[in-house]
């Protein structure tokens, strides 16, 4: 009688990495969602917390590519991915994003160049909420190409 062994797959193929360049914020709605898909009156969106696809109308919500963020800095303005790459190389513990005091503390080490002035603490709880989503999703902190390739030239 013979035995069959199975080997355990170190990486299943239907896991889809995501893309940093096709993750959204969408006004009035809390949280990260990847654009799945579009249409003339809106965007098929995917939930980075809960998984959940659904569609969004244009006509009620503003889509905001996280590539497209900045922030104020005391010298020139940044992209968003930037501070997200300083926090992810920071020993600094993120602090939790409802107790605005830390956040500002730790922003302070982390990223000292914001501008304090014209960065809300609102802003900066959810890019502490953001930055929580993205590292349980494992999304690489990167711009895409094209992106890149623009500042350069």
């Amino acid at each position: 009688m013979s035995t069959l062994m199975l080997f355990p797959l170190l990486c299943s193929p239907n896991i889809l990495y995501m893309e940093y360049s096709k993750l959204i914020s969408i006004t009035g709605l809390p949280g990260l969602f990847e654009m799945v898909g579009s249409k003339t009156d809106g965007a098929i969106v995917r939930s980075l917390e809960d998984k959940t696809t659904k569609f969004v109308s244009s006509r009620v919500h503003n889509f905001s590519h996280l590539e497209s963020i900045e922030v104020y800095t005391v010298r020139d303005n940044v992209n968003l991915v930037e501070v997200f790459q300083a926090m992810d190389k920071s020993k600094e513990k993120v602090p939790a994003e409802n107790d605005a005091k830390a956040v500002k503390a730790y922003f302070e080490k982390v990223y000292a160049d914001m501008d304090f002035d014209r960065v809300y603490a609102s802003d900066m709880k959810k890019m502490v909420k953001w930055f929580n989503i993205l590292k349980a999703n494992e999304v690489e902190l990167k711009l895409s190409e094209e992106e890149t390739e623009e500042s350069e030239g």
